[in-house]
């Protein structure tokens, strides 16, 4: 089953992804401003990974793909807790010449969607490198999260520490923004 936005589609990630994946996760630019710590990526620790992608497991993890750019990115809803409602997210937009164009806002409505109105989850939970404005802004700005809390010298990047920013968004926030902006109206 593919999961449709209106710029993205959500699907199954796919062994020909891997090359590129593994491409994504080596380049520093985008792994700075990710959580977790990151190593380099082999193409054998990328099959590995893949293996290790379960249908009935409690995280959902997908590829984004457009119709004119192919995969540009991955989303996830990770560690589902069924028996109250909540899950995290995550998102990675690895095609640097599509970002500001509107795909990760597409991405991130179109995962609410499908976590609230299709799997009936009650809460989705994000984090964030303090630093990282373009998706703060995102979520926090344009998304309906609200930041619910902050861990101080969480992250060591470039040289210090920063506050990792938490954030969350509730199927009440998520249905309050559709119906405000109308996002899938048109």
């Amino acid at each position: 089953m593919n999961i449709k936005g209106k710029k993205v589609l959500l699907r199954a990630i796919e062994p020909q992804d891997l090359a590129q994946l593994q491409q994504w996760a080596n380049d520093p630019e985008i792994q700075s401003g990710l959580g977790g710590w990151h190593f380099p990526s082999s193409s054998e620790d990328q099959r590995k990974w893949y293996a290790s992608l379960s249908l009935g497991s409690i995280n959902q993890r997908f590829a984004l793909e457009t119709p004119d750019h192919g995969l540009i990115g991955t989303a996830n809803i990770v560690d589902i807790d069924w028996k109250n409602g909540n899950a995290f997210h995550g998102l990675m937009l690895g095609d640097k010449e599509i970002r500001g164009k509107g795909y990760g806002l597409d991405a991130v409505m179109t995962i609410m969607r499908y976590a609230f109105e299709e799997l009936g989850l009650h809460r989705l939970d994000g984090s964030m490198i303090e630093y990282n404005e373009a998706s703060l802004g995102l979520y926090i700005g344009k998304c309906g999260w609200k930041e619910e809390g902050r861990q101080r010298d969480w992250y060591f990047r470039k040289g210090r520490h920063w506050d990792r920013i938490l954030v969350g968004v509730t199927a009440a926030d998520h249905k309050e923004l559709v119906v405000t902006t109308k996002y899938w109206a048109s």
